[in-house]
């Protein structure tokens, strides 16, 4: 069953973040996620939403996506998008 990694992001330093962005493909691919959506001020239908990016990433399972976010490879990069940004992340799992 597919999980998803959806990262709600407010950017504080776009330039200080860009070593994230310049290598966080490369090991979602490793792991098999796949960006489903990224999108820099989405419309908000209702209530408030303080952010400047949304993320949306597919995984085929659960144990796939942890491997990916625990692994060496993007441990090595995610201060950059913890440092640089506020971020808040949740993993909802698919019912299909």
């Amino acid at each position: 069953m597919s999980v998803y990694f959806i990262a709600n992001i407010r950017m504080k330093d776009e330039a200080a973040y860009q070593p994230y962005l310049e290598a966080v493909n490369e090991s979602l691919a490793k792991y098999s996620g796949e960006y489903l959506a990224v999108e820099d001020n989405p419309r908000v239908m209702e209530g408030e939403w303080p952010y400047t990016r949304l993320a949306l990433v597919r995984f085929p399972d659960e144990e796939t996506l942890n491997r990916w976010y625990f692994s060496t490879e993007y441990q090595a990069i995610l201060h950059y998008r913890l440092n640089h940004s506020d971020c808040d992340t949740i993993v909802v799992h698919g019912r299909i």
